[in-house]
């Protein structure tokens, strides 16, 4: 029978308590051993139930940015049992606090003087981590009660509030642990946000398991010089991130070194450019690769590792499913496919939400009459196609499908052929109303050196790749970075409006 495995707070106490001086975070040049990170947690848990005590069963706000103070903050929720809303400190106010209200939280809690925040925490401020002074263990917790609540990029407005049980955390750490070989003595990158899904791996997988995390300084996440310092002073053996990442430490490796100690390389966010590609078996000499399949809600769903002995073309694979991971592609009749042929992907894993806090799920999630029955099945608005051996390949989103002129094209994968150009550094395509074609195509696009391709060559690069309606009708070349999410993802949806906003 497989154990169930410990429940986050529970496990990261389990390992302050075996090895304390053992490093947990490196930030700014400091470390943070687990013992006094754990006293940390310990701290934050007292002045979090203390906080919320009015207000028995209702999750907390967080108001944080990325420090040794805001995991202990994260940890000391999960220590006291409460779940907790954590959003993208970039948000405005307003839909912040709609956020806040619509997840029910009782109160909001933050490091710093904040408009929102209604306590502020110092978990470096000096208190007793239990009423005689012993340490308290972490709060016991049912599989089901809610630990994150995170949420969606909110690309179609307000973002969707996506809770996540103590239970599906509990096997996602696991789950990585096994998978990227977790352990002390591991070191892992950490480059995005806190709110990300993506630190369910390189933060608090990493933590359950005795690892070190090194955290990114957001605000130097495009110096490509500050990331592979971090990379090759703290001899990092996993690294997981958007394409930028690799991108920006593939360049900074070629004029500073290779990096030699990553063993693991995680590609998540985004598919990973053929360009980008081709640059890190240099910048990486050891290290073993990754493509990583999911979503918020679903968390990871298939891994792809890549064959390093045979060429390597994109897009890369989805691969296989992980354990315990359901899944169909349905075709235009709703039905599933039994063979080859393209459609929605649906997926149903150990680690999904059951549903969303704040927005009806409108069928995003429920049972598959062709599915496996009682299994819960999750609608990625993911196209992929069906080969004839049964593997998967990502084609784009469903709400970046458009017709142009009665064809359906995918906005992704005119972006990625952009990307196959060697002048083309960045490529972001969007989709803009026509009263005649029904959408047009506008192409932004960042080249590797200014003037190295004309409109002329980037049309023709195109027409010879694909149909004649996914042709961009307009290609504009800048010379600045494109706009990007807190996430490190391409901001189409600012290009959109600053292109909407510039017609007459």
């Amino acid at each position: 029978m497989t154990r169930r495995p410990l429940p986050l707070a529970a496990a990261f106490a389990a390992r302050a308590g075996e090895r304390p001086s053992d490093p947990a975070l490196v930030w700014e040049g400091r470390t943070t051993g687990y013992g006094e990170l754990y006293a940390m947690a310990c701290r934050a848990r007292q002045q979090v139930e203390a906080a919320a005590a009015p207000y028995p069963g209702r999750p907390v706000g967080l108001r944080v940015r990325k420090s040794p103070e805001a995991v202990a903050l994260v940890l000391g929720c999960l220590m006291a049992g409460r779940g907790f809303l954590l959003p993208s400190h970039e948000l405005p106010d307003l839909p912040l606090k709609e956020l806040y209200e619509q997840a029910g939280c009782a109160v909001v809690l933050g490091l710093a003087g904040d408009p929102l925040v209604d306590v502020v925490v110092d978990p470096s401020a000096p208190a007793a981590c239990g009423g005689t002074g012993q340490p308290r263990p972490p709060a016991e917790v049912a599989e089901d009660a809610t630990g994150f609540l995170l949420t969606t990029s909110g690309s179609t407005g307000l973002p969707k509030i996506v809770p996540l049980s103590q239970g599906a955390v509990a096997r996602f750490t696991a789950w990585a642990a096994d998978a990227f070989a977790l352990a002390p003595g591991s070191t892992v990158l950490n480059y995005a946000p806190l709110n990300f899904d993506l630190c369910l791996l390189d933060v608090w997988s990493t933590l359950a398991h005795g690892g070190t995390v090194v955290l990114a300084d957001p605000e130097r996440g495009t110096s490509a010089r500050y990331l592979h310092g971090l990379v090759a002073d703290h001899r990092v053996t996993l690294v997981q991130g958007v394409p930028l990442l690799f991108e920006l430490l593939s360049r900074a490796a070629a004029e500073s070194g290779p990096l030699t100690t990553p063993e693991h390389l995680v590609f998540a966010g985004e598919a990973m450019p053929a360009r980008v590609l081709a640059g890190l078996p240099p910048a990486f000499p050891h290290a073993r690769w990754f493509n990583n399949y999911g979503c918020t809600e679903t968390n990871n769903s298939f891994l792809y590792e890549v064959d390093r002995t045979r060429p390597v073309t994109a897009p890369l694979p989805i691969g296989s499913p992980l354990p315990g991971v359901h899944w169909l592609v349905t075709g235009d009749d709703g039905r599933a496919l039994t063979g080859p042929g393209q459609g929605e992907l649906l997926v149903s894993t150990p680690f999904q939400t059951t549903g969303y806090a704040n927005v009806p799920n409108g069928g995003k999630f429920a049972p598959h009459p062709d599915g496996t029955p009682g299994v819960v099945y999750y609608r990625s608005g993911d196209v992929v196609l069906r080969h004839e051996d049964g593997s998967l390949s990502v084609l784009g989103r469903t709400d970046h499908m458009v017709k142009v002129r009665g064809t359906q094209v995918s906005t992704q994968h005119v972006e990625s052929i952009l990307l196959e150009h060697p002048a083309v550094a960045e490529a972001a395509v969007v989709a803009l109303p026509d009263p005649v074609a029904g959408h047009r195509l506008h192409a932004r696009v960042r080249l590797t050196e200014p003037g190295s391709a004309g409109v002329l060559a980037l049309r023709q690069h195109c027409a010879e790749r694909t149909v004649r309606a996914a042709v961009p009708s307009v290609f504009e070349t800048v010379s600045q970075p494109l706009p990007r999410t807190s996430t490190g993802k391409v901001d189409r949806n600012r290009i959109r409006e600053s292109l909407s906003t510039a017609r007459p």
